[in-house]
């Protein structure tokens, strides 16, 4: 039976969202329908594991400067001696690189890959975007927030095929069972922390913080607690630390800065708290410096790149996203995933995943009016961690939606129908 052969084409396997969806397509599609290959431009990755366990061959090209005609070079060398029936790319320097050695190589199917709102992008991007796609026959998205953003850019949207990311189930996740092509890439046998183990990693205990904390970073405080607990709740102070989870990228899209100040909030109403911030970026050291400054290192926890996140996730209790644009998020279908409720900003890509008030909480994202958008979040938070009925409630909607709309087996087999469509 023949196979057909599909290239994809991506900068590098950081890990992050774009390189995450790559790694679970490339190493999930059924080998006996297709032979899988996948250049990486620049440098390798978290995700190699991934694809070498799968038994998924790539090749590091080498790029070392944005215009690289040697890199180019070598690409369209791989794809002579491999000679795919597809090319799928991914992001702008895999769409840009792969698609024309495509071209070039007289490859018979080309797919482009946009994965986010890229409000980055230039005039002369939006060109490339633009010249490319004549010869593009699909150009594969994740949500319609960002199909809208393209086409609005001038890309046409008859060529835009959404198909969301997807997700491994816990019940994968945790499991003994390997999947069908026998590669470990669905986690099987790992075991998720208990609540005292994630604790004892962080290095804390349960005993509450000292009250009467000062905040630093906004001295005019203008609230006291009835600003925000919808009744005078002192149990909800007494009781066992809360952990609140951040799973992000560093950087400014993601605006960490706002999240470390609804939880110096937190810690002026003397909640008993631990946030946790999983992933790396520019902005690192910049946020530990404000953490620091503003007197957080105690409750709020820098862990950088994990390995080991599907451990921590199913000890929070609540899951945060202060993105001001997205694709769609990979964090927040991980912990819809395990029943945690997520309180999001209401911007394109997290309104396709939370449904406000059902999975979640959708907070409207005010602009410029960061004081506004900062207030909102904490007031959300509250209500949660005051009403563990609803989070439950909350928790278990989340986890249906992703099981039955972001499951791995339906992201598959709508790439398959993609594929096969370009071979009739």
């Amino acid at each position: 039976m023949y196979r057909q052969r599909i290239l994809f084409v991506i900068q590098a396997l950081d890990r992050s969202g774009a390189e995450k969806q790559l790694a679970l397509l490339a190493s999930n599609l059924p080998r006996s329908e297709f032979d899988v290959e996948v250049a990486v431009l620049t440098r390798g990755g978290e995700f190699e594991f991934d694809l070498l366990s799968a038994g998924v061959r790539y090749h590091l090209i080498g790029k070392r400067f944005k215009i690289d005609p040697f890199a180019f070079f070598r690409l369209k060398r791989i794809m002579r001696q491999f000679q795919p029936d597809i090319v799928h790319t991914w992001l702008f320097a895999g769409n840009s690189y792969g698609r024309l050695a495509a071209i070039l190589c007289g490859v018979k199917g080309i797919i482009a890959g946009e994965r986010c709102v890229d409000l980055w992008k230039s005039g002369y991007q939006f060109l490339i975007d633009k010249f490319l796609g004549r010869w593009t026959d699909f150009i594969v998205t994740n949500s319609c927030g960002v199909k809208d953003f393209y086409a609005q850019h001038g890309l046409p949207p008859e060529k835009f095929v959404i198909i969301p990311n997807a997700v491994i189930t816990p019940e994968n996740n945790f499991s003994n069972n390997n999947n069908d092509n026998n590669n470990n890439n669905s986690g099987g046998g790992i075991i998720p922390f208990s609540r005292e183990e994630f604790l004892c990693r962080l290095g804390v205990n349960d005993s509450a913080p000292v009250g009467g904390y000062v905040p630093v970073n906004n001295p005019d405080y203008d609230f006291d607690r009835e600003t925000y607990f919808s009744v005078s709740n002192e149990s909800l102070l007494r009781r066992q630390p809360y952990i609140i989870g951040i799973v992000s990228r560093l950087w400014a899209q993601k605006r960490v800065t706002d999240a470390l100040w609804v939880f110096e909030s937190l810690r002026f109403l003397d909640l008993h708290f631990h946030a946790v911030v999983i992933g790396d970026g520019p902005e690192r050291d910049m946020l530990l410096r404000y953490r620091d400054e503003w007197g957080l290192s105690d409750c709020v926890h820098f862990l950088g790149h994990c390995n080991n996140v599907i451990q921590m996730i199913p000890n929070f209790d609540l899951l945060l996203n202060f993105s001001a644009y997205e694709g769609q998020s990979n964090s927040i279908l991980e912990a819809m995933s395990f029943g945690v409720p997520v309180i999001a900003t209401d911007i394109p890509g997290n309104n396709e995943l939370v449904v406000n008030g059902e999975t979640g909480i959708l907070i409207p994202d005010t602009g410029n009016d960061f004081r506004k958008l900062r207030r909102n979040f904490v007031r959300e938070i509250l209500t949660l961690l005051e009403n563990e009925q609803l989070r439950t409630k909350m928790g278990i909607a989340a986890k249906k939606r992703v099981t039955e709309h972001f499951n791995l087996k339906k992201m598959i087999e709508q790439h398959i129908t993609l594929y096969n469509s370009l071979n009739k």
